[in-house]
This record gives structure tokens, sequence and C-alpha cells, in this order.
């Protein structure tokens, strides 16, 4: 038995739904093997995920989105380092009910960056979702040596407001290790950096963006990528296109700048946290989220881990908080049933506040199906 779900947002962490869905499998069955993976797709929860699959946790000082100084953990195994840009810049960075569409800046996400690259690794993945961002990594590639200035020769504003004064850039100060670094982009945002599927566009509303911060942040970030052509070529403008540039704020368009190679999130976390391995191992798997929904079919967690794990000939069901697929779609993802909490507690209230007993009960559900 394999558990390889990630969070419920809000309520249980990867690894604690692991937890809970073991202890309920063993109240049917005391002496099940269940193996224990939780898995994340790049956003928030990778770094966890990492250390739960035998990474060492990292942690350092370095410039929240306000740039008020924040403690934020990077992954490290051997000469690898998982690095998720929401431990430095994500919502989760800002105050409660605060946001900052304009002036959100992703400088800390360099310095972890930085802090990887000090560590002595060749390979960073670096995970992008979840953040409180619109600045098209341009506060990331300030902290790894860029300069991008004024009219008057002085550095713009922090944040994707700031960059609709930028008249020019010099990355000739870049950090010269990031030449020989195996960049890898994770994350399951496809979307370019401008335009009406952009990253302003779909995300901002998100992070506190009126329709008019929107047209700002837009034109902003356009700008920005002029004023890179000026310095890089052609090249800036079409990764501003490529699938991923408009990831996590438009910080997936930094990385690429950096030669960062773009992949699926899930694709990418199930390589590095040895799931192929423990799938051989496995009978059934269980995975899951805290909604399952349209989102969740296009390259979330669980349909990637039931895409491989279909692959292998193996049975998946789901947990879940919130179910809101119907069986020929699950089935289409290669989930044979999904479980919510919401069959054993309708109310939806009681589910977020006690999600983990209630999943408790739910794995029960699934240690009588298949295990008796």
């Amino acid at each position: 038995m394999l558990v390889a779900a990630d969070k419920f947002k809000g309520s249980l962490t990867a690894v604690q739904v692991a937890e809970r869905v073991t202890a309920g499998l063993r109240r049917v069955v005391p002496d099940v093997e269940v193996e224990a993976l939780p898995v994340a797709d790049g956003g928030d929860g990778t770094v966890d995920a990492a250390v739960a699959a035998g990474f060492e946790r990292r942690e350092v000082r370095v410039a929240g989105p306000l740039g008020d100084e924040v403690t934020a953990a990077f992954a490290l195994r051997g000469d690898t380092a998982v690095v998720e840009m929401a431990e430095a810049s994500g919502l989760q960075r800002l105050p409660e009910g605060v946001f900052a569409p304009l002036t959100a800046s992703t400088y800390g996400s360099g310095e972890l960056l930085r802090a990887a690259l000090d560590a002595g690794v060749r390979t960073i993945v670096f995970g992008v979702g979840g953040s409180a961002t619109t600045d098209g990594g341009a506060g990331m590639l300030s902290a790894l040596g860029a300069r991008f200035l004024d009219a008057d020769g002085e550095p713009v504003a922090p944040g994707g407001g700031g960059l609709a004064e930028v008249a020019r850039a010099d990355l000739s100060g870049l950090d010269p290790r990031l030449r020989s670094e195996d960049l890898v982009l994770a994350s399951d945002v496809d979307n370019p950096l401008t335009g009406p599927k952009g990253a302003p566009a779909v995300y901002g509303p998100q992070k506190g963006a009126s329709p008019d911060d929107v047209a700002a942040l837009d034109a902003a970030l356009s700008r920005y990528v002029e004023v890179l052509e000026e310095a890089l070529g052609s090249r800036a403008a079409a990764h501003a296109a490529s699938p991923g540039a408009g990831a996590a704020g438009g910080i997936g368009y930094g990385a690429l700048l950096l030669g960062a190679r773009f992949r699926a999130g899930i694709e990418v976390m199930l390589d590095v946290l040895g799931f192929a391995p423990a799938l051989e191992r496995a009978q059934l798997v269980i995975t899951g989220e805290g909604s399952l929904d349209r989102q969740t079919l296009h390259g979330k967690a669980p349909a990637g881990v039931a895409t491989a794990a279909r692959a292998a000939g193996k049975e998946v069901v789901a947990v879940c908080g919130r179910l809101a697929l119907p069986p020929e779609e699950l089935g289409r993802a290669g989930i044979r049933r999904a479980y919510p909490l919401t069959d054993a507690e309708p109310d939806v209230a009681r589910c977020i506040a006690e999600a983990g007993p209630i999943l408790e009960r739910v794995a029960e559900r699934i240690g009588h199906d298949f295990l008796t």
C-alpha cells in the first residue's frame, strides 16, 4: 500500500494526510504494510515533501515579499536542492488580509537560490506556485546579481509596478555559477508572461490586483520584456511567450532567462522523491488533495500520481476534502474511486476543522473496501 497524497490546503499537510490514512487503514488491518510518500506539485509544501522523502532541511534568512526578513527553507540531498519560491515570496508570507500586487518582490526567492548554490549543488529543482508577487522574476534576478535601472540610472522600485520605470537591464553581474547549474522550473502552470492568459490577467486578482492594477502590471511586464530584449536579443521575447513564463507571477520567466528547463511540477517531484521504486512495491496507491476538481486534471499532484500508477498497472483511489468530479472523469484520470470527507461528515466547516479524525474514518472505509 502506497500513500502518495498532496496536502489538504488549510487543514492538513501532505505528511499529516499520510499519517491519518495510515492510522485509518491499520484500524482495519493492524499489520498492513503502508509506505508513505507525501507529494507536491512544485507549489507550497514542496520542500516539506522533499524532507519527508529524506532530504535535509536547510534554513536561511531571506527577504519576504515586502522586504522584511523571514526564515525560509530549502531541501538538500547530495548535489540536488529543492527550492520552493513560496517559502520566501508566497502569499503566506504576507500579513493576514494584506495584499501587495504592485510592490511584492521575489528578491527572497533569489536569495534562496543563492543559498542553494552556496551549498555546492549541481541541480536545483525550483518549485514555483502560491506567490504573492507579479514582478516577472525581476526581484529574484536582482538578488542573483542583475540590475534594473530607470532613466536616471537608479534601481527601479521593487515589485511589478516598479518595472513601469525600467529603462535598462544589466545582467553582467549575474552569479556565474548559474551557467553550470541544471535549473529545473517545476510548475503546473503553462501561461505566458503577459496578455489575456498572462500572469497579471489570470492570477493577479488572486493576489489582490484590481482591474487597473492588472492593466498596470501587464504594461509594466511588457516594458520589462522590451528592455530585456535590448540586453539579450530576441530570446527575451521568445521566453516571455513560452509555457511556464507566467508561473508564480512571472518568476517562471526569470527562471527561463537563467536557462531553466520547464517541466510539469508533479513529474519532476515524483522523480526527485523516488516514486517509481515505491510504486513497484505497491499493490494499491492512495493519492489525493483537498479538492478534487477540474484543476486537479491539469497537472496537479493526484493526476500525476494516477497517470504514473496507471502506466505501471497499479490501481489508484483518492481521498479528498471535497469531490467535484464525476466518476467518468475520475476514471479517465486513472482514479478508480474517490473518498471525500464530506461523505463521512456533510458539514463542510467540520470537515475543515476536524479533517484529521474524519480522514481516518474515510481511510477505514478504504481498508474495508480493499483490504478485507
